[in-house]
């Protein structure tokens, strides 16, 4: 007997985090995670503490050399750890 009303286990989980508001945290965790891999483990050794609040990433640099790659860098940033968490989840980058 063949059932009309299958969806796939991703879909079915998809739409439970959308119904329950969990889907812009898990992108937000998402390009979190991304974040080393992104810049590269050098450079992420001067990075701290990251946050998003209204599509913006925080980043809270130590170094003033490591502040101005990534200043050059930001739009190219944007774009790869948008790509890395599969949605549009941040429009910019601030460092601070």
């Amino acid at each position: 007997m063949k059932k009309s009303n299958t969806q796939s286990l991703g879909n079915v989980i998809f739409e439970y985090l959308r119904s329950m508001g969990l889907e812009t945290p898990l992108y937000e965790h998402r390009v979190m995670n991304a974040w080393p891999e992104v810049i590269g483990e050098a450079m992420s050794k001067y990075t701290g503490e990251l946050r998003i609040f209204n599509q913006v990433l925080y980043v809270k640099v130590s170094s003033a050399a490591v502040r101005n790659e990534l200043m050059m860098r930001r739009s190219e940033l944007v774009t790869r750890l948008n790509a890395a968490a599969g949605a549009q989840t941040i429009t910019a980058i601030v460092l601070r």
